[in-house]
C-alpha cells in the first residue's frame, strides 16, 4: 500500500485542511487521522454511521489493595513520578500520574500492589461506502501516543479498500509523528511563513530523513508574509527538497471548515492551489514508489 503522510511542525498551519482536501480530491478509500491528542479530521468527513469503538490499553497502572496494605510507605518512597498519595493514612495510586514502571509492586513487602490494565484512549474505525477511516483519541494525561498511532495505522491497513492511503499526522516531531512516519512512502510537510516556519520545517525533514522517507513541502497562507515564503522556497531549493506549491490566505476556506466541509467542497482560491499541489504530490508519490 502506498501511503502519503501529511505533517506540520506545529499545530494551526493547515495540515488537516490540506489532508481533508486531498482525501476528497483523490476520492481516497483508505485514510487515517493520527493526531491522537487532538483528532479533528472526522469533523469534515461527514460520516453517517457511528464508528466501531474499542478501548486502547497502554502500560498497566499500579493498584494498591487496602485490605492487605500495611501502610509502610515504601511504595511512596520509591515512586519517582510522585503518583502515590497518602490521605488519612491510606495509600492510593493517582492513575493520571502513574507511568506503569511497577517499581512500587516490587518493593511492597506484602505484595499488596498489582499492575492492572487501564484504558489510555479510544480507537475508532468508520466503515461505509467502501471507505475505511481509522482514528483514535488519547485520554487526557495518558502516554503511549506512539503505540496508539501504530494501532490506528494497523487497523486502517487491515481494513483497507485500496492500495493507497492518506494519513493526517500529528504536529511536531514527537512519538506520534515518529510512529506515523514509519512505513510511509512520502511526507508532505505543510509549512507557514512565520519566524518559526523554517525551523519547524527543518526538524520534520531531519526526522523523515532518519527513516529514509522523502519529503516534499508546501506553504499555507503564503501571502501573509511573502518575505519568509521566499526564504522557505530558497531553503527547499538549496537542500534539493521538492516544493509543491503555495496556498493563499482564504476566508472562504475557513468558512467551509467551520461549516463541516473541506476546501475541496467549494470554489475558492485555496481549493485551486491545493488541487495543483495534489497533482504534483501524487506524481512524485508515483515516481517514488
Amino acid at each position: 500500500m502506498k501511503q502519503l503522510l501529511i505533517l506540520s511542525g506545529k499545530g494551526g498551519t493547515g495540515k488537516t485542511t490540506v489532508a481533508s482536501a486531498f482525501i476528497k480530491i483523490s476520492k481516497a478509500k483508505s485514510y487515517a487521522d493520527c493526531d491522537v491528542d487532538a483528532p479533528n479530521l472526522h469533523l469534515t468527513m461527514n460520516k453517517e454511521k457511528a464508528p466501531e469503538q474499542s478501548d486502547f490499553f497502554g502500560l498497566d497502572k499500579a493498584f494498591i489493595s487496602e485490605e492487605s496494605c500495611i501502610k509502610c510507605g515504601k511504595c511512596k518512597e520509591v515512586c519517582r513520578f510522585d503518583a502515590i498519595d497518602n490521605a488519612d493514612d491510606c495509600y492510593k495510586v493517582n492513575a493520571a500520574a502513574c507511568e506503569g514502571c511497577a517499581v512500587c509492586s516490587l518493593v511492597c513487602p506484602t505484595e499488596s500492589i498489582s499492575m492492572m490494565k487501564a484504558a489510555a484512549g479510544r480507537l475508532m474505525l468508520y466503515e461505509e461506502k467502501n471507505e475505511v477511516f481509522s482514528t483514535a483519541e488519547l485520554n487526557m494525561g495518558s502516554g503511549n501516543s506512539g503505540l496508539l498511532v501504530s494501532e490506528v495505522k494497523k487497523r486502517m491497513q487491515n481494513k483497507a479498500q485500496s492500495n493507497f492511503a492518506i494519513i493526517d499526522g500529528s504536529p511536531g516531531i514527537g512519538c506520534p509523528v515518529i510512529a506515523s512516519i514509519s512505513g510511509v512512502d512520502l511526507v508532505l510537510a505543510v509549512s507557514e511563513p512565520s519566524v518559526s516556519g523554517i525551523s519547524d520545517l527543518e526538524r520534520i525533514i531531519q526526522t523523515a530523513k532518519v527513516f529514509g522517507v522523502k519529503t516534499a513541502v508546501c506553504i499555507n497562507k503564503y501571502d501573509t508574509n511573502e518575505t519568509i515564503t521566499k526564504e522557505i522556497e530558497q531553503f527547499c531549493s538549496n537542500n534539493d527538497i521538492s516544493f509543491m506549491g503555495k496556498i493563499p490566505f482564504d476566508n472562504s476556506a475557513m468558512e467551509a471548515i467551520n461549516a463541516g466541509k473541506t476546501v475541496a467542497d467549494i470554489d475558492c482560491p485555496a481549493r485551486y492551489a491545493i488541487e495543483e499541489i495534489y497533482v504534483k504530490t501524487f506524481k512524485m508519490l508515483s515516481e517514488e514508489c
